[in-house]
């Protein structure tokens, strides 16, 4: 395996280790492993800000519910080493579910209003598991800048709203989500799980972007009842007899469904904080997907 600049495994360690790095700023890409060419968009991302990159690799048990892939959920450390090496990242911090959470750990930290509906409909205590470790790690760390990909879009929200009300001294990034552009699965947003797929069950898995694109095409057409919109999205989706859907809706910036995108009444809300958010679960796997509308000419 070869080596990167710095692994270490507990708060103690990291400290010690951010000390080394001091003082210059930090970015902190969190992520549950598994690395892909995602979470190396995100790291490059960090890395264009001139920033000492550290990078935490922890799969949060308290983001999974009972009946979720806590105990499946892929664990590649050595390639994640690879990886981050590759990606020039300075520090990994891959903690013990015991160095995160020892004995008597108690404490919970929820962002009601954004984290209800949607995942946090279909996952309940899910974004209560994100939003503390994510303070853990921000309070461990203490990045000016930390680095968040938009495929999870209702997350990105959560942790903008976590960092806003406490009062945070850092930057929140979201960074746009990274697709495949391999054949026959063009569009796929990259993640995790996908890795649980046949290379057939990928190609069918990239409905769900095929879906949403539909929508888009609508919206430049210039239809702007969600309606219609989420209607060409769904009978995308119709097209896969396998697939089970839980969630296709349209919303603004604060998570709230829409019903009619009226620019003339939205003076303080930027277009491209309106997306189309979909979640199903094909061959077994739970996947989300978002996009942001945009009209001809636009790009992301």
């Amino acid at each position: 395996m070869p080596p990167v600049t710095d692994l270490v495994h507990t708060p103690a360690e990291l400290r010690a280790a951010l000390r080394a790095l001091s003082p210059a700023p930090l970015g902190l890409v969190p992520t549950m492993g598994a690395l892909h060419e995602g979470h190396a968009h995100l790291i490059r991302r960090a890395r264009l800000d001139r920033q000492r990159v550290v990078l935490s690799v922890f799969v949060n048990p308290l983001q999974f519910g009972p009946n979720e892939d806590y105990a499946a959920y892929p664990r590649t450390l050595e390639h994640d080493l690879r990886l981050a090496e590759a990606e020039g990242v300075d520090l990994v911090f891959a903690p013990s579910a015991e160095q995160m959470y020892p004995p008597g750990y108690a404490t919970r930290v929820s962002v009601p209003g954004v984290s209800e509906g949607f995942d946090g409909a279909s996952r309940p205590g899910h974004f209560t598991g994100v939003a503390t470790v994510v303070l853990k790690l921000l309070n461990l760390v203490q990045p000016q800048r930390a680095y968040f990909g938009e495929k999870d879009w209702q997350q990105l929200m959560v942790i903008r709203h976590l960092a806003r009300d406490l009062n945070l001294p850092l930057e929140i990034v979201g960074v746009s989500t990274v697709r495949s552009d391999q054949p026959g699965e063009e569009g796929l947003a990259l993640s995790s799980r996908n890795s649980y797929f046949t290379p057939e069950q990928r190609r069918r898995a990239s409905v769900l972007a095929r879906s949403l694109q539909a929508a888009q095409a609508r919206y430049a057409a210039g239809e702007r009842q969600a309606s219609a919109l989420l209607s060409a999205a769904r009978v995308v989706l119709d097209s896969e007899p396998e697939l089970s859907l839980d969630y296709l809706s349209l919303v603004d910036g604060d998570m709230h469904e829409i019903e009619r995108i009226d620019n003339e009444g939205v003076s303080t809300l930027h277009l491209s904080e309106y997306r189309l958010l979909v979640a199903a679960r094909l061959f077994g796997v739970r996947l989300i997907d978002n996009m942001p509308l945009l009209s001809t000419g636009e790009t992301r």
